[in-house]
């Protein structure tokens, strides 16, 4: 039995929920946010509350039951309050600019890495002097936020002698001691 999919999802004053056959619609102050759920559940609109139930008790539809009402719930949170992570450049000459929608980092390669980001997620760059570089983004769309995280801190992994690279914000690093001098 799925205990997160049994759970209602509250629906604030400012957003609306539309669910045609299998296309759940979300809108809200943040934006727009559509998601296609499977023949195994049904989403139905009550009041300001949104039910997920599933059709039988496959093991299939157990699985998709709870999935469903987490992405569903995500859509409705994203498009009320929306979400933000934040990565931090750890290293010597690290930085990081923002021009619109293009990222700049300056991360030890030989020449600058340029990233396009998507018109969803806004970008904003803090560098203060003595501390490490912070890169901020920010979108509705839960999911697009975490792949583009996750895809700037691959650029840059940090590694666990100096703890150099792209790390998120909050992240500890498991260090290892590096090589010691034989001793007599």
């Amino acid at each position: 039995m799925s205990r997160v999919g049994n759970s209602p999802i509250e629906i604030p004053e400012n957003i609306t929920v539309e669910v045609n056959d299998a296309v759940v619609r979300v809108k809200g102050p943040k934006g727009e946010l559509v998601q296609v759920i499977s023949d195994h559940v049904t989403a139905k609109v009550n009041g300001n509350m949104l039910q997920v139930t599933r059709k039988d008790d496959s093991k299939e539809s157990k699985a998709r039951h709870g999935l469903y009402r987490a992405l569903i719930n995500n859509m409705v949170e994203g498009v009320s309050k929306g979400y933000k992570k934040q990565l931090e450049l750890n290293g010597v000459g690290f930085r990081a600019t923002s021009t619109g929608q293009q990222l700049e980092l300056v991360i030890g390669y030989s020449h600058n890495v340029l990233i396009e980001l998507p018109n969803e997620i806004k970008v904003s760059t803090e560098t203060e002097r003595g501390k490490a570089p912070v890169i901020s983004l920010e979108s509705h769309d839960k999911q697009l936020l975490g792949m583009v995280a996750s895809k700037i801190r691959a650029m840059r992994k940090p590694e666990p002698y100096k703890g150099k690279g792209i790390k998120y914000m909050g992240e500890s690093i498991r260090r290892k001691a590096g090589k010691t001098a034989a001793k007599k």
